[in-house]
């Protein structure tokens, strides 16, 4: 199953920046997309904690499955 979440936007290193919800066509930054599913409205996602010097960042990923062609990315 295809997941409904299409990243839309990345930095020039790679890191994921904005992304489409295409069954509410709703855009959401990193953070926003984060906090939802840490509040649970994206079960099939999770975030990913990651220190880069002083500063944490929260990741969202995609949960994996047996597709490597619905990744985040």
């Amino acid at each position: 199953m295809a997941k409904i979440v299409k990243v839309t936007k990345q930095s020039s290193t790679g890191l994921n920046l904005r992304f489409l919800d295409t069954k509410k066509h709703k855009t959401m930054s990193r953070g926003e997309f984060a906090d939802a599913i840490e509040r649970g409205v994206y079960p099939d996602y999770h975030v990913k904690h990651i220190k880069i010097g002083d500063v944490e960042m929260r990741i969202p990923a995609s949960n994996p499955d047996k597709s490597e062609n619905n990744n985040l990315g």
